[in-house]
């Protein structure tokens, strides 16, 4: 395949980076900190989009994926989404890390920098979204590569057939939607706390990064392994899921009762819905 081929697994990569990037960039032209239900209303809305693309660009294409197993089509997602929830509470476990807004670190107990620990934390809650849009591009990457007349011809045909371009990028620009709150919602409090603009940036920079890195990762190991990409693609939607369960809904949810958390959470949820089936 000719480097054109691969251009739009870099856009893929690259747009949701460039969301990030953007929205951590907000620092240099906002004062002051999130006002607390802004901060939850962007989590509601992230945690949405993410479950959407969680179940329409992940688990159904590793269920339709997985047909030929039969009666026993079910093994695959199930099994990829408890191996995404276990990586995920492992790498929660095993990192020692600390969220913004709260003062007790996760993970073993080290002498560690807040801002490297922060650093750990975002880079936990990016892995799951590269790893989603690293196998998706990788899962249209077979399918093109089984049009092209591959040696993976018959693994491949089965993910092409739930994997289009068009649903990839959607969830890239998906991504990319909840990229941008999510990068404001880093750097600014971070500024608020005292840190310099460029300080506070630069986390969100490593955040974006991490997202990128995972996704680059994801797209070269699944390459060798696409007989695996039904398990893959829910391994993926698990990992999301737990981060929206352990982190995201918490933070939203976190104070007095704020109608807007259900209702930004619905709207996420139906962009990404409308993004995935209408393109």
């Amino acid at each position: 395949m000719s480097l054109a081929h691969y251009l739009p697994i870099i856009y893929g990569i690259g747009i949701p980076f460039l969301g990030t990037v953007l929205g951590a960039a907000c620092v240099f032209f906002m004062k002051g900190e999130l006002r607390p239900k802004v901060r939850r209303g962007m989590m509601a809305f992230a945690a949405g989009v993410m479950v959407a693309a969680s179940v329409w660009s992940l688990l159904l294409p590793s269920i339709e994926s997985s047909a030929e197993y039969g009666k026993l089509a079910f093994m695959p997602p199930v099994a990829g989404f408890w191996a995404g929830i276990l990586l995920l509470f492992l790498i929660d476990k095993i990192t020692p890390h600390l969220h913004l807004g709260s003062s007790d670190p996760e993970g073993p107990r080290v002498k560690m920098k807040r801002t490297t620990m922060l650093a750990l934390a975002v880079t936990i809650h990016n892995i799951p979204e590269g790893m989603a849009i690293g196998v998706v591009f990788a899962g249209w990457l077979a399918g093109a590569g089984a049009v092209a007349g591959a040696s993976v011809e018959g693994a491949a045909n089965a993910v092409a057939g739930g994997i289009s371009l068009a649903s990839a990028v959607a969830v890239s620009v998906g991504m990319a939607l909840q990229n941008f709150p999510e990068g404001a919602i880093i750097s600014l409090p971070l500024r608020a706390e005292g840190e310099t603009r460029l300080k506070a940036f630069g986390l969100g920079f490593v955040s974006a990064v991490a997202e990128a890195g995972a996704a680059v990762v994801t797209v070269l190991l699944a390459s060798f392994l696409i007989p695996a990409m039904p398990y893959l693609l829910s391994l993926a939607a698990g990992a999301m899921i737990y981060v929206v369960v352990e982190e995201l809904l918490p933070d939203a949810n976190e104070g007095i009762h704020f109608d807007g958390v259900t209702l930004l959470f619905a709207l996420g949820f139906s962009l990404m819905m409308v993004l995935d089936t209408a393109l």
